[in-house]
């Protein structure tokens, strides 16, 4: 076999070994006894693949540790349909490598296409309950980024010291985050969600988390202004990580949801930072 194509078929068999040892961790780290035989089934169906490549390449190679490691503890902290998405968009098996295989095996294309097939019927069972409630952590994420980072830039200019900017935003974010997740349960036990309290939770813990992060530029700084540069740039990188999450683990378009939600709570921001100077100067107020 030629060096370059017989590099290729380590590489691919390696893969396979890796994604398999992947699979039967997750598996067996999972509690939900449905999602653990999914992940049982892509486990043994990566085997399949190695073995084949096995006999091709006449070699035994040894998983990456290094990725199964990283990519269990990811599921653990992120969930398993974020992690499995990601391993979907990889490059490897199944892509570039695949196609300059098929030229020597015809059976790769094939392998290939059955491969994506059976993974994208295999993550379309998987129930993770997360994401389940993705509609209220967007809820409290989109209302705590818009409300807060535009009542931070409008205390800015209306108030001088940080320790009250910061004791004024923690006040408006805390009572704002009670007040939303009343309204989801109130909203979702109106419709008959049996689910609404769960809901609820999701949507105040994620509207409570933005406000800690927002609010810590101005507790930790004396800059006011500083202080309100950083606050916003954490609000995009906020939006950034959280659109990557939900649109790897929902197949949503990620750009037009990043710029849209960004775009709205800047302006927001944008607008409130000028009201809080307009109120300040036209109320006389010197705080």
């Amino acid at each position: 076999m030629d060096p370059k194509i017989m590099k290729l078929v380590l590489s691919v068999q390696r893969t396979e070994e890796t994604e398999h040892l992947i699979y039967m961790r997750l598996s067996d780290h999972c509690k939900d006894k449905n999602n653990a035989e999914v992940l049982r089934k892509m486990g043994l169906q990566e085997k399949g693949h190695a073995k084949f490549w096995q006999n091709k390449s006449g070699e035994e190679v040894k998983p990456d540790m290094g990725r199964v490691f990283r990519t269990v503890l990811m599921a653990k902290l992120l969930g398993l349909t974020f992690v499995l998405k990601l391993m979907e968009k990889r490059e490897g098996t199944g892509s570039r490598v695949y196609a300059q295989l098929s030229e020597y095996f015809p059976e790769a294309k094939v392998f290939s296409e059955e491969e994506l097939e059976h993974e994208q019927q295999l993550l379309g069972m998987l129930d993770e309950e997360g994401l389940q409630y993705v509609g209220s952590v967007v809820l409290g994420l989109n209302d705590a980024l818009v409300e807060l980072t535009g009542a931070l830039a409008g205390f800015t200019l209306a108030l001088s010291d940080n320790k009250i900017i910061s004791l004024v935003g923690l006040v408006t974010g805390i009572s704002a985050a009670m007040s939303m997740a009343a309204s989801d349960y109130l909203s979702s036990k109106a419709e008959g969600d049996s689910k609404a309290k769960t809901s609820a939770i999701y949507t105040g813990v994620a509207y409570l988390f933005t406000v800690i992060l927002l609010i810590m530029p101005f507790l930790l700084l004396t800059s006011k202004f500083l202080a309100l540069g950083i606050t916003l740039a954490t609000a995009v990188l906020i939006i950034f990580c959280f659109n990557f999450y939900i649109s790897t683990a929902k197949d949503l378009n990620f750009k037009a949801r990043f710029f849209e939600m960004t775009f709205i709570s800047l302006g927001v921001a944008t607008f409130s930072f000028f009201v809080g100077y307009a109120l300040k100067f036209i109320l006389g107020v010197d705080v």
